[in-house]
């Protein structure tokens, strides 16, 4: 039974953090807290693929569902073990959904933002190779959004770590579910023999 309220301490360990994920997300729609960037198509691309919102965001808490409710299942289907074979599936969705976070912020944030700049709508820093991290005084080229850089910069950086705090503790529930799937059978009958 240990191994359950391990899998529903990681459970409720990742819904603060999809949660965060999905309002780092939304809140990358939004530089200087406007929308009109956002009717006008003036955001980054990689906003689009919602990372935060999709993989970081509901990805998880799919995985934070199921890891919550095992004590039900192992209940239902009668063994410890049945249910930790479930909790592997959803750690693997949650592992997908967390690289897929983390990979499409990387992505983002070597791209740099999407801004308005003396040559008109673009992305200044796409091709520096993300040196643009380490040079404040090229954040300047962004007239507009104010403060878009700092913006993404920060946002984009969240994503990455709640990322990999999320894939962290799925792999955790992976290695757990797959110990308990294979080993548990084996306890259970030798502390039948035993008893017998």
């Amino acid at each position: 039974m240990c191994s359950l309220g391990f899998a529903r301490s990681l459970g409720f360990a990742l819904l603060p953090l999809a949660t965060c994920c999905i309002v780092a997300n939304v809140l990358l729609f939004f530089p200087d807290a406007q929308v009109t960037y956002v009717k006008e198509n003036n955001v980054t691309t990689y906003v689009w693929y919602f990372m935060g919102i999709g993989g970081g965001g509901l990805a998880i808490l799919i995985a934070a569902f199921v890891f919550l409710g095992m004590g039900k299942c192992a209940d239902g289907c009668g063994t410890e073990s049945c249910a930790m074979c479930g909790s592997v599936l959803a750690a693997l969705v949650g592992m997908a959904g967390s690289g897929y976070c983390f990979l499409i912020s990387a992505f983002a944030l070597l791209k740099g933002p999407y801004c308005l700049t003396k040559q008109g709508w673009m992305s200044p820093f796409e091709n520096d190779g993300a040196k643009y991290l380490l040079d404040c005084e090229e954040w300047s080229e962004c007239i507009q959004p104010k403060h878009i850089v700092e913006w993404n910069v920060t946002l984009l950086a969240i994503l990455l770590g709640l990322s990999t705090f999320e894939f962290i503790i799925c792999v955790l529930q992976l290695i757990s579910g797959l110990v308990n799937a294979v080993f548990r059978p084996c306890c259970y009958k030798q502390e039948y023999n035993l008893n017998v």
